[in-house]
């Protein structure tokens, strides 16, 4: 009896303890800051219970965030019933404040809502009311078990303008927002209910676009109405926007779980800038596309059309998983203007294009289809080409057709491609693009009927055609082959990265001059190396010449006429050197034949300026004759300097006049000026 006395003294301390803490004053004074504490670790915010009382059926809680946010909760309860009834009142007045609570995100503006809650832990009922964003709004929400099982909410006249302001966001737009929600029953598979969604007086806030975003939209208004039925697992539903800029339009079923979708779309955008905030892309122009989306997560098919660039466009492509698995589409006279200024690119071409899309399997890594593409009434915009790349001379006008056919297999493109146009003509066999490795191998043809008109890239004028073919690699390294015929003659040319390398054999050089339009003093034939890194622009030409002979020029005149020598019967050979810097090269000859020999040394040439600075000496049968060659290339200044060569003549001629006949101080006095 004594250890029972003990153990019912004991538990009714326990009893009176656990009441004294928590149903008194003095219990409440204890409890309230070790639950503030606890608020505070949870929230990260510091945070004052202005009241707090507890009692065996009542309680009043206010909790003050800070002077301008607080909320409060009354009533009573029933700990056997578990059950309660109360009252809320939460007063957020200055949201800013809750920043930190929020995750940093910069929510602003304010929010109140006051009504009662009351149930069990089985049924709960709350009704309220709220001003949120300068509304009337109303609200039933029922839980069952602590899960929504019903929803009826009201909001009229809500400001569109203060919900992005709640919602941390800029006021891109103003508009009254009216919300009808009529949730009798939102449990998984037994939904049952219908939402109206209306928006009017809409207005975009241009001046915001254009700070934010750089765009520059006119007074846009709009209106938007979405009416959703929901029954059993299915959303039917209709949506419209219309506005000045854009009118979109969605309508039909969805199965949210499992999905499953069968809807219509419409797009009608008269001004594409203004989705640059929503798709991060600066597009212009209008656009319209409609089709329909449907089937489930598994295989999901859309298809659409559309006149983008003036083009009857039409595709189909199946999705898995919302992965593309197959891709079919048609572009029909689409306009490359339009769609460079679309995608807001500079003009630099007109011209209609047809693609057809045939791609049987999308998945990265097995790629199978083909994609064909053709341009034609091509014309470049030669005056925006000529100011962009900065041509020293207007790009002639420029017409071209263009047709591209691609085979898709694996991680493989393979291009055939053949490029017409009155500059040049380009064919591909071959273009085998990795796009996983983001490698190229691929051979080409070049025909250029007419060098002439390309004088705007090469500021070289020219004679005659080139045809020129090869194989480039790009991978790792770049890797550029060219072969040639030119003059006669054979070029094989490589580029690795920056390093160009290139052997000439047998080149006619009177052929080359003709067709660089220099002067054609020099007929033979040229062996040669150049090595030219296109980085530093700097590289070094080493030539032989053989069986070289000149053409008329004064300095052999002279040596003919003055040293009784025909040099342009002499065959030269000899080398050719130069120290290419930039557009400054530096050259060397030195030829020799049975007779002569010409040598120059440091000639200095401008491929920029066009000019020429050289002296050759000639030695014609051991009659020095001296050339300078002075101004443009083209058509360069010759001095003759032969006076050794007339003063021996001279001599020679006195002498043979006069003889014997001079007295001997005469004689020695001739010799003496000669």
């Amino acid at each position: 009896m004594k250890v029972l006395g003990w153990l019912v003294g004991l538990l009714t301390t326990l009893v009176v303890g656990v009441y004294v803490l928590a149903f008194t004053s003095l219990g409440n004074s204890i409890v309230k800051p070790i639950v503030e504490q606890k608020i505070q670790e949870a929230t990260g915010i510091k945070v004052r219970l202005s009241e707090f009382s507890l009692d065996m059926s009542n309680f009043l809680v206010v909790l003050e965030i800070d002077s301008q946010n607080s909320i409060e909760a009354k009533g009573s309860y029933s700990i056997g019933e578990k059950s309660f009834d109360a009252l809320y009142d939460v007063k957020l007045n200055r949201l800013e404040n809750l920043r930190d609570f929020a995750s940093g995100t910069l929510i602003a503006g304010k929010f109140h809502t006051d009504g009662s809650a009351k149930g069990d832990m089985k049924f709960i009922t709350i009704d309220g009311k709220s001003d949120v964003a300068s509304s009337s709004t109303s609200y039933h929400v029922e839980l069952t078990e602590f899960n929504p099982t019903s929803i009826i909410a009201k909001i009229d006249k809500a400001n569109l303008a203060e919900l992005l302001e709640i919602a941390g966001q800029k006021s891109y737009a103003s508009a009254d927002l009216d919300l009808d929600v009529n949730f009798k029953n939102i449990k998984p598979h037994q939904l049952d209910g219908d939402v109206v969604l209306k928006t009017s007086n809409g207005l975009l806030n241009t001046k915001v676009m254009k700070n934010d975003f750089n765009i520059t939209i006119p007074k846009t208004a709009f209106a938007m109405n979405l009416d959703a039925k929901l029954l059993g697992d299915d959303v039917n539903y209709k949506y419209a926007l219309k506005s000045n800029l854009a009118n979109l339009t969605s309508s039909g079923k969805v199965t949210p779980e499992p999905l499953k979708t069968d809807i219509k779309y419409g797009v009608d955008v008269s001004e594409l800038a203004v989705l640059k905030p929503i798709i991060g892309t600066e597009l212009r122009g209008a656009l319209k596309l409609n089709g329909t989306l449907k089937g489930t997560k598994e295989k999901m098919v859309v298809d659409g059309f559309t006149d983008i660039a003036s083009s009857d466009t039409v595709f189909v492509a199946t999705l898995k998983d919302f992965a593309p698995a197959n891709i079919k589409a048609k572009v029909k006279s689409l306009k490359l203007q339009k769609l460079l200024y679309m995608v807001n690119q500079p003009h630099y071409t007109d011209g209609d294009l047809n693609l057809d899309i045939d791609i049987a399997d999308a998945k990265s890594g097995s790629l199978k289809g083909s994609v064909v593409n053709s341009i034609s009434n091509g014309l470049l915009d030669s005056a925006y080409l000529t100011k962009e790349y900065e041509f020293k001379s207007a790009m002639p006008k420029t017409t071209y057709t263009l047709k591209t056919v691609t085979k898709l297999s694996g991680d493989i493109a393979d291009t055939k491609v053949n490029l017409a146009s009155n500059l040049a003509d380009l064919d591909i066999k071959s273009a085998k693009f990795n796009i996983a490795k983001g490698s190229l191998e691929s051979d080409y043809e070049a025909k250029i009927a007419e060098l002439e008109r390309l004088y705007f890239v090469t500021a070289q004028h020219m004679r005659g055609g080139l045809n020129v073919n090869g194989e480039i690699k790009k991978g790792t390294d770049l890797d550029f082959t060219a072969h040639t015929k030119v003059a006669d003659g054979v070029i094989d040319a490589k580029l690795h990265n920056d390093n160009f390398h290139a052997d000439l054999k047998g080149v006619k050089t009177i052929k080359l001059l003709n067709m660089l339009i220099y002067p054609e003093i020099f007929d033979s034939s040229l062996e040669a190396k150049v090595d030219y890194n296109l980085a530093k622009q700097k590289g070094f030409f080493d030539g032989h010449v053989k069986e070289g002979k000149f053409t008329q020029n004064l300095a052999f005149d002279m040596a003919k006429q003055y040293a009784n020598i025909d040099m342009y019967k002499e065959s030269f050979e000899g080398d050719v050197n130069a120290d290419i810097n930039k557009e400054n090269i530096l050259a060397g000859i030195y030829l020799v034949s049975r007779t002569s020999h010409i040598r120059t040394k440091d000639a200095k040439l401008n491929t920029k300026e066009g000019t020429i600075d050289a002296k050759i000496d000639i030695n014609a049968n051991n009659n020095p004759i001296g050339v300078k060659l002075s101004g443009k290339t083209t058509a360069p200044k010759v001095e003759v300097d032969a006076s050794s060569i007339i003063k021996n003549e001279a001599k020679k001629a006195i002498e043979k006049k006069l003889g014997d006949k001079l007295p001997a101080d005469v004689g020695n006095l001739l010799k003496g000026f000669f």
